[in-house]
């Protein structure tokens, strides 16, 4: 078992690349992990949150995702970057996740009265840009935003968008571009209405 050793010249866990931090890991340095976990815990969660669209879902998504990290580490292979692999895991967890929470919704939302109560647009500030993107974001379908989120928020390229995914680079480009097609449509289409009150 591999123990940290602060005490040697020129070691530094946060100078190491992932792959060499995975091969500490491997070792069974647990600071190691903790490193790759302190690097990447910011993207995934944020991939996560937009994704998933709420917090607390996007935290256990990204929680999960590194306890399955860590318990298949040693399959990790270093032909592609561990930020991809990790991102393989992660979107696994997000689509879990939204599939989970449909189920729920569908069990628990019987009024349509209340269904349509809750799809109203709500009223927005002409100025509030950001909420503005994040509601036509949300809007998108599901694998349309997965595909935004990773070139455009995360930006991975179109190879390791497909080494995560596991979908053709030519879907993923044509995901991204129905993707922002609608984003410019929704957005146009909220200036329009803004104007209209």
């Amino acid at each position: 078992m591999g123990v940290t050793q602060p005490d040697v010249p020129g070691f530094n866990l946060a100078t190491m690349t992932d792959a060499m931090l995975v091969r500490r890991v491997l070792d069974g340095d647990t600071a190691a992990f903790t490193t790759l976990v302190d690097r990447h815990a910011a993207a995934c969660t944020r991939f996560a949150t937009r994704m998933l669209g709420n917090r607390e879902d996007a935290e256990d998504a990204t929680q999960e995702t590194f306890l399955r990290a860590y318990r298949s580490i040693a399959r990790y292979e270093e032909r592609q970057t561990f930020r991809t692999w990790l991102f393989q895991i992660l979107i696994n967890r997000c689509r879990t996740a939204a599939v989970r929470r449909q189920r729920r919704h569908r069990m628990f939302l019987v009024d349509d009265t209340a269904i349509a109560a809750a799809s109203v647009r709500p009223a927005v500030d002409a100025g509030d840009l950001r909420a503005e993107l994040k509601r036509a974001i949300d809007a998108l379908d599901p694998d349309q935003r997965e595909a935004f989120l990773l070139k455009h928020v995360e930006q991975l390229s179109y190879d390791e968008m497909a080494a995560a995914t596991g979908v053709g680079v030519s879907a993923l480009k044509m995901r991204v571009k129905r993707a922002c097609d609608r984003m410019q449509w929704m957005l146009r289409e909220g200036e329009a209405s803004d104007v209209g009150t």
